[in-house]
C-alpha cells in the first residue's frame, strides 16, 4: 500500500504524467465516439472532462497541479485556432456566396445568445456577478473571459460556463437541428459555431467541412460580436 502510495504521489507530482493521462483519456474518448459513428452523446470532450475530473477528485490532486502537468494542451489553443484559417480559405468562395446570410445570421444569434442569459437572470432572479460572467458564454473561452474580466465579471466562473455551453452545444446541436428540419449544411454549422464556439466547432468538423468551415466562421465573428455587445448588455443590467 505504501509502495503504491510513493509511486503514485512520484509520477502524480510530475508534469508529463498529466500531460499524458490527459492525451490518453482522449483518445480512449475519441476511439469509443468513432466507434458509436461520432453519436453526440459520445462527445469525446465531455468524456474526458468528467473522467479527468473523477480522477482529480478521486487522488486529492489540486486543479493547479494537474494544469501545471497539461498546460501544454492549453498552449495549443490558439494555434489550433488560427488553423481554423486552413479550412475557412479553401471554402473561401463557397463563405462569399453566404455573406448576406451570414451577417444576418450573426446578428440575429448574437443578440439571442447574448439576451439569453438576461432572460434567465430575469425569470430565475440570478444573482448580478453569474449573470454578467454569463453574458459572453458562447465565445471562445480566452476572447470570453477577456470580456468578463472587463465588464466586472468573475474570470474562472466565464470559463466554467463557457466550457459547458460548447459541451452542451456539441451533444444537443444534431439532434435539435434535425428535430428543426435543418439540412443545410452551412447553416448547420453557422448555428453550432455560433452557440457552441469551439468544442461545437470541433463537433462540426467531424460531421463534414462544409459544416465545420462554417463553424469557423461564426465562432470569429460571434467573438467579435460578443466583445461589442456584452458591455452595452452590462450597462442595461447595471454592470
Amino acid at each position: 500500500m505504501t509502495t503504491t502510495g510513493g509511486l503514485w504521489a512520484h509520477l502524480s507530482g510530475g508534469a508529463l504524467f498529466w500531460l499524458t493521462l490527459t492525451l490518453t483519456v482522449y483518445a480512449i474518448a475519441d476511439r469509443l465516439s468513432l466507434l458509436t459513428q461520432r453519436n453526440p452523446l459520445a462527445n469525446p470532450v465531455l468524456h474526458s472532462v468528467w473522467v479527468i475530473g473523477t480522477i482529480l477528485v478521486a487522488s486529492g490532486t489540486p486543479y493547479q497541479t494537474y494544469f501545471d502537468g497539461a498546460y501544454f494542451i492549453h498552449f495549443l489553443l490558439g494555434p489550433s485556432t488560427v488553423a481554423l484559417a486552413l479550412p475557412l480559405y479553401e471554402n473561401r468562395r463557397v463563405v462569399m456566396r453566404s455573406l448576406v446570410p451570414i451577417v444576418a445570421a450573426l446578428l440575429v444569434g448574437s443578440v439571442a445568445t447574448i439576451g439569453s442569459v438576461i432572460v434567465c437572470a430575469i425569470i430565475f432572479d440570478l444573482p448580478k456577478m453569474i449573470t454578467i460572467s454569463s453574458l459572453p458564454k458562447s465565445a471562445t473561452s480566452g476572447v470570453a473571459m477577456g470580456i468578463s474580466q472587463s465588464v466586472g465579471g468573475d474570470a474562472s466562473l466565464t470559463a466554467i460556463i463557457v466550457v459547458a455551453t460548447g459541451i452542451i452545444g456539441a451533444v444537443m446541436a444534431t439532434p435539435l437541428l434535425n428535430v428543426l428540419r435543418i439540412e443545410d449544411r452551412r447553416a448547420r454549422g453557422f448555428a453550432v459555431g455560433l452557440a457552441a464556439h469551439g468544442v461545437g466547432t470541433a463537433r462540426a468538423f467531424q460531421v463534414h467541412p462544409i459544416t465545420g468551415t462554417f463553424a469557423g466562421v461564426a465562432m470569429s465573428l460571434n467573438g467579435l460580436m460578443t466583445a461589442v455587445l456584452v458591455p452595452l448588455a452590462a450597462s442595461l443590467i447595471g454592470g
